[in-house]
């Protein structure tokens, strides 16, 4: 099968550059194609927790051409916002091909050859959005093997009810570790908050110079061939009225790492220990890029050097949703971005020629 383009990952970022595509007059199915691993639409909205609803949720944004304009924000995210990614494929008529899994991408040049469990794309560009959701990370402690109890990943995590009377260790500090905890606390026999760093919590409104600050410091990683931090790591924990509650009930009383896992719970150096039956590690994703690997595109750093969204060891190929793309605003930005540097790339023109 032959195309000009080809987009892996239907999510935010890959339904943003697949609109680019479509309104530059490029046909779904014949000049490019969208590739996606889910059985619907949603992305890894499909996958959150039951109990997170639409109006809890950290900032979904619009996709291009389409305002979410939820009738219930009460209602569960991963009910309202797969409708609404549904709604913005159907209404645009952006064909996703599904459940499509993408083993390997390799070098056939001046092609790129995408390996599906469907078949075989020959491509002359690729639009990668494939994510983080399904590389979750966990990490490696001593004593982990050891532990009686369960340990978990948000990635697991359906909903409060099956941690009712259990002691519970919440490692990360993010968002999500923020939100499980309010919602375990209450049913748990007792929680206990720790992260590396201290959290820092944002009050007030996040503006729009705090937000090209934050991505700024994410892009300048990635452009020197670095690992991406998270942009939400970088952003802060913004004060709601639950997070106050929590702060001041404390509930969200943090404590440092610990230094080792032991049979009951976990141990810090100078001798102190928590009691657990759960860890549960809210410790966020890495970039699903695994099926990427013959293009050998990471570098010396460990991390894909990109200029914008455009590798910079091969313009045929641009990576959304990574590094400064990781969030819903960001990544609506780089779908966009790279539909038009893709479009300059076929037609000839140097990069950026079509940016604006």
């Amino acid at each position: 099968m032959r195309t000009d383009v080809v987009v892996i990952g239907a999510g935010q970022a890959g339904l943003s550059a697949a609109y680019g595509l479509r309104r530059a007059g490029l046909e779904p199915g014949a000049d490019f194609v969208v590739l996606d691993r889910e059985d619907g639409p949603g992305g890894a909205w499909r996958h959150r927790w039951p109990t997170l609803r639409v109006d809890d949720a950290h900032r979904i944004s619009d996709l291009p051409g389409l305002p979410f304009e939820p009738a219930d924000p009460t209602l569960p995210a991963a009910q309202v916002v797969p409708a609404y990614f549904d709604a913005h494929e159907r209404v645009f008529d952006l064909q996703v091909r599904r459940p499509v899994h993408v083993s390997a991408v390799r070098d056939a040049a001046p092609n790129l050859l995408v390996e599906t469990d469907v078949g075989t794309w020959r491509t002359r560009a690729l639009i990668n959005a494939t994510g983080t959701w399904t590389r979750p990370f966990r990490p490696s402690y001593p004593g982990q093997d050891t532990f009686r109890g369960s340990q978990l990943h948000t990635v697991d995590y359906t909903g409060p009810d099956e941690f009712a009377g259990r002691r519970v260790v919440v490692v990360g500090g993010g968002t999500s570790a923020v939100q499980l905890l309010l919602e375990i606390t209450p049913v748990a026999a007792a929680t206990t908050w720790v992260t590396r760093r201290p959290p820092v919590f944002r009050d007030g409104p996040f503006d729009a110079d705090a937000g090209r600050a934050a991505v700024a410091r994410v892009e300048e990683r990635v452009r020197a061939g670095l690992p991406p931090e998270s942009v939400v790591g970088v952003t802060g924990l913004m004060l709601t009225p639950e997070v106050r509650a929590g702060l001041d009930s404390g509930v969200l009383h943090r404590l440092p790492m610990f230094e080792r896992i032991i049979p009951d719970g976990v141990a810090w150096a100078d001798g102190s220990t928590a009691a657990a039956d759960v860890i549960l590690w809210a410790t966020g994703w890495r970039a699903a890029l695994g099926h990427l690997t013959p293009l050998q595109l990471r570098g010396p750093g460990g991390g894909i050097a990109v200029d914008g969204t455009r590798v910079r060891s091969d313009p045929r190929i641009h990576l959304v949703g990574y590094g400064p793309s990781a969030s819903t605003i960001g990544a609506n930005r780089a779908g966009r971005a790279a539909a038009r540097e893709v479009l300059a790339f076929l037609a000839g023109r140097p990069s950026g020629a079509l940016a604006g």
